[in-house]
């Protein structure tokens, strides 16, 4: 709660600081507690501070504010109010009146958790008899706003706020907008502050396929938006409307999913690629031209970012080939039930000393999950595996590959990646006991993971990581590295060596939520 409480008190001076001492990393493992109270206050302040357009490139490194989702999406509000004392008066008038401006920030995440505090304060103060609060310190307004955007999560926490409070539910606007009707669109316009061209666009019948169309030109000289100014503010809010957007109505083939792992920003080509009849099939025969006259991409830098995606195919997630190229430092692999905070610090101290690090919290496009995080693994150069208590108990007798951890493991050893246990609290069971494909794992050096001496611990993991020598030898080297390593860090002692074998890859699961990690 103080670290919150800093964010929304401490002005931009010392969100500066914060960020220079790196607290949105460390927010990290503290959003991963299994304390709910803890986890949510650092959400909060996560997200106070990515409200700061001037530090939100720092705030996005950091991988917090990809925790915020999973949190409000598995909450109730009303619920979450009652589950703690700390909830349960709500908070102050000045504390809400720090918060209103997140719920006009920019960012979905921020507006999502902005979104969900109001509607569990709503609630508590409704039994209090103090819904006026919320015209006092001015968050009508943009509950309102956001209850009628297309972000599905803040606009249903925001319309409950309002329901709760007596306020009138505005017209709400899905995120599917290619099928938008015109009543939609000029519902949108009014929205995004051009109440004086609403008429406009609805005289000329434009309905949501055709807002995904406009042009500079169809707004200079069909809706008769003349000032250039006014026009490139347009054009900002129609950018990020199309990033929102919810393609799926035209997108059976992962168009939205293939710009999206370029980067985010790309996405806003998606419905223009669709409407030129792109296919990701045929999509290895695009050209510049084509990019340009029919898929109206201008940006000669994002057309060539694209057909370098396209020619490496490292960025299409339907290949069955696998790419042997390394750009990704280090997988952590970790059993949820309680390997999660482990991980999540891991996370934090390699990237505070340069490293680049995947671990699975961070959102992977839905339906494609199983290959984009064995696709991970494969590009990874060093694959942690977090082995609290009894983490490889559910490996045993999984002959099927259905358990997660068995499946990344299996992963890895085929991906030559450098493997490097970390014990924590963790017996290894014999190797017989485990299945053939993954035997192999039993026979890499370890760190001893002592929270006590947590820089210790990762200096001697960095050391292993730079040089790269936790590969497997001979039987005598192995034999060598057990006479010299430390108690505790050891792995099973049988110095057999496991032929590598794929995996089981059923390919059923594409649900995160499936996932048997638990």
């Amino acid at each position: 709660g103080a670290l919150a409480n800093l964010s929304l008190y401490g002005g931009a001076e010392n969100q500066e600081a914060m960020i220079n001492r790196k607290v949105p990393s460390w927010l990290f493992p503290l959003a991963f507690h299994h304390d709910e109270n803890i986890k949510y206050y650092a959400c909060l302040a996560i997200v106070v501070l990515v409200a700061n357009k001037e530090i939100e490139a720092e705030v996005i490194k950091s991988g917090t504010l990809n925790l915020v989702e999973p949190f409000v999406t598995s909450h109730n509000p009303s619920e979450f109010a009652k589950s703690n004392l700390a909830h349960a008066h709500g908070q102050s008038k000045h504390w809400l009146e720090r918060l209103v401006p997140v719920l006009s920030s920019k960012r979905e995440e921020a507006r999502n958790l902005a979104a969900f505090h109001f509607c569990m304060e709503a609630g508590i103060k409704k039994e209090q008899g103090n819904t006026n609060i919320f015209k006092e310190i001015g968050a009508i307004e943009p509950l309102i706003r956001v209850a009628s955007s297309p972000n599905a999560i803040a606009s249903k926490f925001a319309a409950q706020a309002l329901r709760l409070i007596g306020e009138e539910v505005p017209h709400k606007l899905s995120q599917q907008v290619p099928l938008w009707n015109t009543e939609d669109v000029r519902e949108w316009v009014k929205q995004i502050g051009f109440t004086e061209y609403e008429q406009s666009f609805f005289d000329s019948k434009v309905d949501g396929d055709l807002l995904l169309q406009l042009t500079e030109e169809n707004l200079h000289n069909d809706i008769g938006m003349t000032n250039g100014i006014r026009r490139k503010r347009f054009e900002r809010e129609l950018q990020n409307l199309k990033r929102m957007a919810d393609y799926s109505s035209r997108d059976s083939d992962g168009m939205h999913t293939f710009l999206y792992r370029i980067a985010p920003e790309y996405t806003i080509y998606t419905y223009a690629m669709l409407n030129a009849g792109v296919e990701l099939e045929s999509i290895k025969d695009l050209d510049d031209d084509q990019l340009i006259a029919e898929c109206n991409i201008k940006n000669s830098i994002h057309r060539s970012r694209i057909l370098n995606a396209i020619k490496s195919n490292e960025i299409i997630s339907t290949t069955s080939e696998k790419s042997t190229e390394k750009n990704l430092d280090v997988f952590v692999s970790y059993r949820r039930s309680n390997g999660s905070q482990l991980a999540s610090l891991l996370k934090v101290h390699l990237e505070l000393r340069g490293f680049s690090v995947f671990i699975d919290v961070e959102r992977l496009e839905a339906g494609k999950f199983d290959n984009n995080l064995l696709q991970s693994i494969r590009h990874a150069k060093h694959f942690l595996l977090v082995l609290t208590q009894d983490a490889l108990d559910r490996c045993i007798e999984d002959g099927e590959g259905k358990d997660w951890v068995h499946r990344e493991i299996v992963a890895a050893l085929n991906s030559d990646c450098n493997i490097i246990p970390i014990i924590d609290n963790f017996q290894w069971p014999e190797p017989e006991r485990l299945p053939e494909d993954m035997r192999g794992v039993c026979h890499f050096n370890g760190v001893r993971w002592i929270h006590d001496y947590q820089d210790a611990c990762v200096d001697k993991l960095e050391r292993f990581m730079r040089a790269e020598t936790n590969q497997r030898g001979s039987p005598m080297d192995h034999f060598r590295n057990l006479l010299n390593r430390p108690a505790g860090d050891s792995t099973p002692t049988t110095p057999t060596i496991y032929q590598r074998m794929h995996s089981n890859d059923s390919g059923k699961s594409s649900d995160k939520e499936n996932r048997n990690y638990e």
